[in-house]
């Protein structure tokens, strides 16, 4: 579906949710995940939104980020107790502080590895967000102004991996057409 339709699919399903809703997006590197999250947040003033890019424990931390996931935040909130994550700081490759999420606020989760089987149980809304490789590799490495080109081989690797083990798109009750993500402020027109 596109992207706007995609939005107010999202915030349909959510709305139904007996518990403040959690909703997991992913999707590969570059296929437009950040902005389809910025565009449900900008719906959702209540929503937190957490970014899997802000946790991943380095290049190589992709399945490690997957599991903090539902150890650190999806299980402790099931359990009506707040979770949170610890952010990484790339530039001195080490971890750094502790930030807590409210238990009782709607949760957007956005990243690569978000939507793994183990997270299934505690997630309402799970969104697939795809593009094609082309688009999605010259969008990755644009964005990051060269920081991730000598990277790219290893998560891209990584990411098939994951998508191999736990195949999230099939996951996914919202599956979106990333291709042409509209801005973020397009998706209140």
């Amino acid at each position: 579906m596109n992207p706007l339709a995609g939005v107010a699919h999202v915030l349909e399903r959510a709305s139904r949710a007996h518990a403040p809703a959690t909703v997991v997006i992913d999707g590969p590197s570059g296929s437009g995940k950040s902005v389809f999250a910025d565009a449900v947040a900008e719906h959702w003033p209540d929503a937190q939104l957490v970014r899997l890019d802000a946790f991943y424990p380095g290049w190589s931390g992709l399945a490690a980020a997957s599991a903090a996931v539902v150890e650190d935040i999806l299980l402790p909130r099931s359990q009506g107790r707040p979770g949170g994550w610890r952010r990484w700081d790339w530039m001195a490759g080490l971890p750094a502080e502790w930030h807590d999420l409210d238990a009782v606020r709607p949760l957007i989760v956005e990243g690569c590895g978000a939507l793994s089987r183990a997270a299934l149980p505690f997630v309402e809304v799970g969104v697939w967000v795809e593009a094609p490789d082309a688009v999605r590799k010259r969008r990755a490495l644009a964005r990051d102004a060269g920081a991730f080109d000598e990277h790219w081989d290893m998560w891209d690797a990584q990411w098939r991996r994951f998508e191999a083990r736990e195949n999230p798109r099939t996951s996914a009750s919202v599956i979106v057409d990333g291709a042409q993500p509209p801005p973020v402020d397009a998706a209140r027109r």
